[in-house]
């Protein structure tokens, strides 16, 4: 692994200074692996904060000494402590950035107000711990003693600050109201910045609070929260037999309609709702809808500083550490081939290999990976630029070193069915002329299969159908990756109905839940249909939707210890409805448990991140994935990766990072 930037910056300056002696540690150490500190006096004089590493911090002044005991700041700047500051953001790639940098400044350099220094509240300690240790556990490092809550913490009763109150300004403030000129329903069909994307979202969730929510699932490199709002009756609630969708936008940055299209369905699905659309009203009365609008807002900054009509073919496209995010995810469809050549071997739900954790993997693209193991997803869409076009998985050609060439999935059926669902209804792919924007792709209908177009490898959509039970398409909006403002209008009155006729297709098919003989709910229960080489698992709940094409089929519910069930079901051409199929499951006898086997997740080359599934391959809660095999300690009780960064600068070695 190269060096880290930060480092070798720093490493110049500590070269210096290589006779001052870092402070920060006395020589005893307690029990949890902490410092003995005495606290710093409440009063002391305020002087400037001019700590670089901590220029973004919501207060300017700070004192000394520190909690640490440092008197001065150059005593501060050649820390061990300060030092992982610094570099925190490439250790973890990204993860809990700028959180965990702030919260840490604000111990290092604590906030100081007319003569008194404030120390930083417990309770953001507590719950940046609690979301970031698996982080730290990923790379086999120690939670930082200075970030212990109990020490260097207080509480709102004893006037504590909040470090992070700057970053989640951003996040809640509130545009004006519209004029009042405007309507309610006003949608203003312009280009948003980052802030007033979120500004956007937020007021849309305050003003349908009782069917909508924003949430984060993540932050981009650069430290932005990837915004999701969700619409539905309850929002931030599963229903039982109530599909999950969600609609993703800006994945390549520099392709910026799926991003003002989702920003603009938000406000509408929120307004139609109000002013009683039975359609909308029934559509979330019966879908919980997730939109993303931009999963890639560092690129789009970088795009939208050139603007529309000024921006190149690619600037922007990739995130702020020059990956393109749609490349980034795990090659799971050679895999699938691989397997499909075995008869007895299940090629859905394929086990992430390990060797994928050994590259760079995007902070992003881990928000997603991990979002879709906390929601159980049954559709999605990848909103994206550059031409006129709906394509479906696969999108890695069978044959690697064919560039194009035909690569269906078991349910080729079911993704033709759910791309014609948004171009049959879109008017400009619908268009007959050959001329057109996307007019080569007008002979099949505007839709194509990915590698029958090109082919590539580490792509959501191939990931989403191989890896969980979610259906995803790709949908090209158009031949302009960066369209004028003036062109928004038009393109959201072309998408507008093939986004929701899209949306509603998730209610094609069956759907039913999966009990015992004394209806307790069976999770991880796999739906299996003869002839297509695909199952799906039921959610925590025992729910289930299985995507299906009109025709008859023979569907097959087992789990391990009890005796499949299988049923004859008939799905009409005309039915939009999802038709209600439940099973229920009789234990085995005292016999031999058959059950058929899956591909053998523990074998070489193969797993899922330790936290992406438990011993059963159940998933896990949101925020427990590791960053990658490659930091597990080495055998024979060696150091971690990064342990030679930290003594190469010193001969005081910061062993409080060590967790043996």
């Amino acid at each position: 692994m190269p060096l880290l930037p930060p480092l070798l910056l720093l490493r110049a300056t500590l070269a210096a200074a290589a006779a001052a002696a870092w402070p920060g540690c006395e020589p005893t150490w307690d029990p949890a692996g902490g410092c003995h500190q005495p606290s710093p006096p409440d009063s002391a004089p305020c002087v400037d904060l001019q700590l670089s590493t901590c220029r973004d911090a919501a207060y300017s002044q700070t004192a000394f000494p520190t909690p640490l005991e440092h008197r001065t700041r150059e005593a501060v700047e050649a820390s061990s402590e300060y030092i992982l500051l610094s570099v925190l953001h490439h250790l973890l790639e990204g993860q809990c950035n700028p959180d965990l940098r702030l919260l840490g400044c604000a111990v290092l350099a604590p906030r100081c107000e007319g003569g008194r220094a404030r120390r930083p509240c417990r309770r953001v300690c507590q719950a940046l711990r609690e979301a970031c240790q698996p982080a730290f556990d990923a790379i086999d490092m120690a939670w930082p003693y200075f970030l212990d809550c109990s020490r260097y913490f207080a509480g709102e009763e004893e006037g504590c600050h909040d470090p992070l109150e700057r970053l989640r300004g951003g996040l809640d403030a509130e545009d004006a109201p519209p004029p009042s000129s405007l309507p309610s329903t006003f949608i203003d069909f312009a280009h948003h910045s980052y802030a007033q994307m979120v500004r956007v979202l937020k007021r849309t969730a305050a003003r349908c609070s009782h069917i909508a929510r924003t949430y984060s699932i993540g932050r981009s490199f650069d430290g932005k929260e990837l915004l999701v709002i969700e619409l539905s009756v309850r929002p931030g609630q599963h229903e039982l037999m109530e599909p999950e969708v969600k609609l993703i936008g800006n994945i390549h940055g520099n392709e910026v309609a799926g991003r003002e299209m989702l920003v603009y369905l938000a406000q509408y699905l929120c307004s139609e709702y109000l002013l009683g659309s039975p359609r909308i009203q029934r559509l979330l009365n019966t879908t919980r809808i997730h939109l993303l609008p931009s999963m890639n807002p560092d690129g789009y900054e970088v795009a939208a500083a050139e603007g529309a009509g000024y921006n190149g073919w690619t600037s922007g496209r990739q995130n702020a550490q020059n990956l393109d995010l749609n490349r980034n995810f795990p090659d799971l469809t050679s895999e699938f081939y691989r397997l499909a050549e075995s008869r007895g071997l299940r090629t859905d739900h394929i086990a992430i290999p390990q060797h994928y954790w050994w590259g760079k993997v995007a902070p992003e693209t881990k928000a997603i990976m991990k979002w879709m193991r906390a929601v159980p997803f049954v559709l999605s869409a990848s909103l994206h630029g550059g031409d006129l076009v709906v394509s479906y998985p696969f999108d890695f050609s069978q044959h690697p070193h064919e560039e194009r060439m035909f690569s269906p999935t078991p349910d080729e059926k079911m993704f033709k069915l759910l791309a014609r669902a948004y171009a049959d209804v879109h008017p400009m792919m619908m268009d007959r002329s050959e001329n057109r924007c996307g007019g080569n792709f007008l002979k099949r209908g505007s839709i194509i299969n990915g590698a029958d177009w090109y082919s590539f490898t580490g792509g959501m959509s191939d990931f989403n159908y191989l890896h969980s039970n979610c259906f995803e398409i790709t949908v090209e909006l158009g031949c302009v990756k960066f369209p004028p403002e003036e062109a928004l209008y038009t393109l959201w009155q072309h998408n507008k109905e093939p986004l929701l006729n899209f949306v509603e297709t998730v209610h094609r098919g069956i759907k039913g839940v999966v009990m015992d003989k004394f209806g307790k709910p069976v999770k991880n229960a796999r739906i299996s249909v003869k002839g297509i080489r695909h199952d799906i698992t039921t959610a925590p709940d025992g729910d289930y939707w299985r995507l299906l094409p009109p025709g008859s089929h023979i569907v097959i519910a087992q789990a391990p210890g009890y005796s499949k069930v299988i049923k004859k079901v008939t799905i009409p051409a005309r039915m939009k409805r999802a038709g209600r199929v439940d099973f229920i499951l009789q234990p085995l006898g005292t016999g031999p448990k058959k059950f058929l086997q899956g591909p053998r997740r523990s074998g070489p080359g193969l797993r899922d991140p330790p936290a992406g599934a438990g011993t059963q391959g159940e998933p896990q809660e949101l925020g427990r994935e590791p960053l990658g095999a490659r930091r597990q300690p080495g055998a024979g009780g060696s150091k971690p990766w990064w342990w030679s960064y930290f003594t190469s600068l010193s001969s005081d070695k910061p062993r409080w990072l060590l967790k043996y």
